[in-house]
């Protein structure tokens, strides 16, 4: 889909407020209640001439960049459903909203028609809308909108690729198929992309992250992606994602159904990828390094148990309480070393962790744990631009006492029912060191199931353009 700044479309496109029609015509259609201009409603004159559409954007005077991205979403779902091959429609000035996000919003609205995971389908899915014609205010300058049309394209293909890694099969989609996608994606925009067998995995010592991928006949693999994208500085942000392209719960052996959707235990992986590919597209000047552990949790003969206490990179020992906790276990080692090699001025990981989760917050929003205060408030302002919501769960003392065991140093799981996203944020805690830290447990938001506005069911991409944005603000604050 392409946006264009000159030119005219084949239907006009009248945006209306809840509270103002856009013109004499449609405001017959307000005082019958027939169209209200309420978000995402439609009322379209086809045969007219010229054809038009007008689209409800709601009430503008409290307006949302999430208003805006669901209302253009149905414009375009609309539009492909009747074929419809080009739009002309009006950029909006809107009190508020900075115009770079509204840009932004047109542009992931009207491109949300375009995606489908339909890799294992006969019919493929077809996208008749091709060309947006945006007119711009007179107060506009055209190279600055097509530099944020150009971010916006670049964020939603990399979210795109995002989805598609993570609603791909686990039978497809492996961790040397991971990694080795990752690498052809990556080095075409120059990062250097550097992929550890499970011999290498074994020098380095790496034991937690071992243990998990004992019982897989698929070699686990650690992916570490370097962006040098300032080279006046050493400093460097590291981004580190959770690598589980399959997860059985081990001996702790999930349900069929806690197994079915399982291939997006990798949805961390998956967005560190998509993140730092459009950082490196984008030249953002920030130095940004993604570290992934990945492996399948399986079961054989031998799979680590229930009762095993296990080494790590970091030396600290693990009590294993629970084999289906074992993403926090691969992120250990993942953390350590993304810590000990690039020496981070922070590190932000993300994981499809807990179900704990998803009970506490559903599946929009994210939930953090952090011990870094400063720093989360980088991430929570970079995640609202993107409009991916945050929630900061506590970090008391006393909840480090849910995490002792009496032969080891750290539990992997909570003594207690509750508190169980806390108390995994708090294990990964022990790995970082003294690095400023931010764990995003991203269980609900990454798969959901069912479309929720402009996203999709199943795999969302949720948090690539937290990550982007997060980069990018990091890149200005130096």
């Amino acid at each position: 889909m392409k946006f264009l700044l000159e030119g005219k479309g084949s239907v006009d496109v009248c945006l209306n407020s809840e509270n103002k029609p856009g013109d004499a015509f449609i405001e017959t259609y307000y005082k019958k209640e027939v169209f209200e201009g309420k978000k995402g409603q439609i009322y379209a004159c086809l045969d007219a001439n010229p054809a038009k559409i007008y689209l409800g954007l709601g009430d503008l005077s409290s307006v949302s960049y999430n208003q805006l991205r669901d209302s253009f979403a149905k414009l375009g779902n609309f539009a492909n459903k009747h074929k419809i091959e080009s739009l002309s429609l009006p950029l909006l000035n809107i009190e508020g909203i900075c115009s770079r996000r509204t840009v932004h919003a047109y542009v992931e609205g009207l491109r949300a028609c375009e995606y489908k995971f339909d890799k294992y389908l006969s019919k493929k899915h077809q996208v008749t809308l091709k060309e947006i014609y945006l007119e711009l205010p007179e107060d506009k300058d055209a190279s600055v909108v097509e530099d944020a049309i150009d971010e916006a394209i670049t964020l939603v293909d990399q979210v795109f690729i995002t989805r598609d890694l993570v609603n791909t099969p686990a039978m497809d989609l492996y961790p040397k198929v991971l990694a080795n996608y990752a690498k052809d994606l990556l080095e075409e925009d120059e990062v250097d992309v550097t992929i550890y067998s499970k011999e290498e995995i074994e020098e380095m010592g790496m034991t937690a992250f071992l243990s998990v991928a004992r019982g897989s006949a698929k070699e686990p693999q650690l992916l570490v992606m370097n962006y040098h994208g300032d080279s006046t500085t050493d400093k460097t942000i590291a981004f580190v994602g959770k690598g589980l392209t399959y997860d059985s719960g081990g001996y702790c052996i999930k349900t069929p159904g806690g197994m079915k959707t399982m291939q997006s235990d990798m949805g961390g992986s998956a967005t560190v990828i998509g993140a730092i590919s459009a950082i490196a597209k984008r030249k953002l000047k920030v130095n940004v390094v993604g570290v992934c552990a990945l492996c399948e949790n399986m079961i054989s003969g031998d799979s680590y148990k229930t009762g095993d206490i296990i080494g790590s990179l970091r030396g600290l020992s693990i009590e294993v309480g629970n084999t289906d906790a074992e993403g926090r276990i691969t992120l250990a080692d993942a953390l350590t070393y993304a810590v000990d090699t690039f020496h981070p001025e922070f590190v932000v990981d993300l994981a499809t962790l807990t179900g704990a989760c998803i009970v506490a917050l559903g599946d929009l929003s994210a939930g953090a744990v952090t011990n870094s205060q400063d720093t989360l408030d980088l991430v929570k302002r970079a995640s609202e631009i993107a409009d991916e919501q945050i929630w900061e769960l506590p970090n008391l003392p006393g909840y480090q006492d849910y995490i002792k065991s009496d032969v080891a140093d750290v539990y992997n799981i909570g003594k207690i029912k509750g508190a169980g996203t806390i108390t995994a944020g708090l294990f990964l805690e022990k790995f970082v060191d003294e690095t400023p830290w931010v764990h995003l447990d991203i269980a609900g938001t990454a798969w959901i199931d069912r479309p929720i506005g402009s996203l999709p069911k199943g795999a969302t991409g949720s948090h690539v353009k937290t990550l982007y944005h997060l980069a990018k603000r990091f890149s200005k604050e130096k």
